[in-house]
């Protein structure tokens, strides 16, 4: 009779394991419904998202287009620059002429962005050894000067003497010339005596005479060489005159002061008073802010868009509301190789800026807008 129980009780026994298994199955199953709708919930979003931000963008474009007075089928070719001043002057330390200087102090400098104006003091350096150097060369030339003066006097007396025995033997010869003529009246010996006496004063005038031009050229090579000596040493004075007014740098035109970032001191930097710069060195820019230009690489295929004379819009990147019209001027014939294969070329495009305004300023980054139509790429992919 047990063994009849126990059948029955087995269906008992399987029905919550049953239950449990669909349980757990129906929880996975709603699980994963909701997993589905919230992903299908965000990727909808998403595309409405994307879809509302293109229109913002084609609506914008289309605006900048009509206010332009463009076509909607004309491309937009976007090329990047810097700009540049049209009239600019650069301005070096000065070459110390005669001297070795490893580098120049700057006393006085005028701060970047001051407009000057032509003549106007932009730096100063430390004269101090120049104005030495003047001072010890005037002091040595003077005294070569003197030492000139003495030899020439020396040699004004030294060639009156000579000229005294000059004349005198001239008198001895003279007079040797007159006992001659009365050789016929002496004796023998007296005659004999006259004709050496004669022959003394011809060989005394003729040596006199031989030294004396001999005397007159060394006399004068050595007045010749302290000359010399006198002239350079008052060269170097006035090399030193000029160099001291090389320490000086005043303004070439009318401009706006730009100071350029070189090598100073271990570390790259702009120029201050107290600074060194070696001698050479262009640290320093006067640019006319009227006249502008940007100066732009474009590669071979966007040159097939270009034509001069083609109108565009530049701007700058630090003044994202600041638009101005620009004119392509010309396009460097000779190209440079790419960064990647040198097949591929560069070329140099200039455009000029129309209109002023404060802001615009040298080495400025700046994007030129060309509107090419129907060639070339567009605005997103020439860069």
């Amino acid at each position: 009779m047990s063994s009849a129980v126990e059948p029955a009780r087995e269906p008992q026994q399987a029905e919550p394991a049953d239950s449990a298994a669909r349980s757990r199955l129906g929880k996975l199953q709603r699980a994963f419904v909701v997993a589905l709708l919230a992903a299908l919930l965000v990727a909808t979003a998403g595309v409405v998202f994307y879809l509302r931000a293109k229109s913002r963008i084609h609506d914008a474009s289309s605006n900048s287009l009509s206010g332009r007075g463009q076509t909607p089928t004309q491309n937009v070719l976007r090329l990047r620059g810097m700009t540049a001043a049209v009239e600019a002057r650069s301005i070096q330390a000065p070459l110390i002429a005669g001297q070795q200087v490893g580098t120049l102090i700057v006393t006085k400098l005028v701060p970047s962005g001051t407009r000057v104006k032509r003549g106007d003091l932009l730096v100063e350096f430390d004269r101090q050894a120049q104005l030495r150097d003047i001072v010890d060369k005037q002091a040595l030339s003077d005294d070569e000067n003197e030492k000139v003066i003495e030899e020439q006097a020396k040699e004004a007396a030294a060639r009156a003497k000579d000229e005294t025995g000059i004349n005198q033997a001239e008198h001895d010869l003279a007079k040797a010339k007159l006992e001659m003529q009365k050789v016929e009246l002496l004796s023998r010996i007296d005659a004999e005596k006259a004709q050496e006496d004669l022959d003394e004063a011809e060989a005394t005038l003729t040596q006199l005479k031989q030294t004396f031009d001999l005397k007159r050229m060394a006399a004068q090579a050595s007045i010749r060489i302290l000359e010399i000596q006198r002239d350079r040493t008052r060269e170097t004075m006035l090399h030193a005159q000029a160099n001291s007014a090389l320490m000086e740098v005043r303004a070439p035109i009318d401009g706006i002061v730009v100071l350029n970032t070189i090598w100073k001191q271990g570390s790259m930097g702009e120029v201050q008073e107290g600074d060194q710069v070696r001698p050479g060195v262009p640290f320093m820019q006067v640019v006319d802010p009227a006249v502008m230009e940007v100066r732009v690489p474009v590669n071979q295929e966007d040159l097939l868009a270009l034509k001069i004379g083609e109108k565009a819009h530049v701007h700058l990147d630090a003044y994202s509301d600041l638009v101005l019209p620009g004119q392509l001027e010309s396009i460097d014939p000779m190209g440079t190789p790419g960064d990647f294969s040198s097949r591929l070329r560069k070329f140099s495009a200039t455009f000029s800026i129309t209109g002023h305004d404060p802001r615009l300023m040298p080495d400025l980054s700046a994007a030129v807008d060309v509107n090419s139509a129907g060639t070339g790429r567009s605005a997103s992919g020439a860069q």
